[in-house]
């Protein structure tokens, strides 16, 4: 997402034509996320309809202390969350970009990080709300911890249970829809989503009973 400062400038200043153009800058990478947070089209929609009116009235805030991108991802997700408890779980599939698989020159790899990408997008739409919440803003958007606890309203401690947990299910649900001769070569490379971004993040390993208890809550 590139946004000239120009354009913020001139929103700020409350330019129809600017915020026309800003949304048109931005409005697939807010849909993206709106998706991958909500996992049902029509509440994307909504979220991203409510996230330019959010914006509208905030963007004076915006002081440039973070890239606008990061700010605009917060909002998007702030109005996300917001739409995930007023309902309770929607499985309906993702229809956002493909996630992608690490790189690899071996022959037949571009087929199988396709198949990662369908398996891995699979796998995220079948968890809960909570996991899937918090996997997307850490290990896609690269929030950190702290934030995206504050964003669901949990402890850090709570967020990173949370994290490890939403990781173990996905690597388990990649793991077992190998076929058996993958199997038993092993988990397959790439499937901790959190190596997509930031390939050193180490894996969060569950905190204190208090934190185990917090993150449980709503995520079943």
């Amino acid at each position: 997402m590139d946004v000239p400062s120009e354009v913020i400038e001139e929103c700020k200043q409350g330019r129809p034509d600017a915020f026309e153009e800003l949304i048109r800058l931005t409005q697939r990478d807010v849909y993206s996320l709106a998706l991958r947070l909500t996992g049902n089209p029509d509440d994307a929609a909504e979220v991203t309809q409510e996230t330019y009116i959010r914006l509208l009235r905030s963007i004076r805030s915006f002081r440039g202390e973070a890239k606008f991108s990061t700010w605009l991802y917060r909002v998007t997700s702030s109005v996300a969350i917001t739409s995930l408890r007023k309902r309770r779980r929607n499985e309906a599939p993702l229809e956002s970009e493909e996630w992608q698989a690490p790189a690899s020159t071996e022959p037949g790899a571009e087929l199988d990080r396709r198949e990662l990408a369908e398996r891995l997008d699979e796998a995220l739409r079948s968890l809960p709300d909570g996991y899937r919440t918090v996997v997307v803003l850490r290990d896609v958007y690269g929030l950190p911890l702290d934030e995206v606890g504050g964003q669901l309203g949990i402890s850090e401690g709570a967020a990173k249970v949370r994290l490890h947990r939403a990781r173990q299910r996905l690597k388990e649900m990649l793991y077992e829809d190998r076929p058996a001769e993958s199997r038993r070569n092993g988990p397959p490379d790439g499937e901790a989503v959190g190596r997509r971004r930031k390939k050193q993040t180490s894996q969060a390993e569950p905190g204190d009973e208090a934190a185990r208890r917090e993150s449980s809550d709503g995520v079943s």
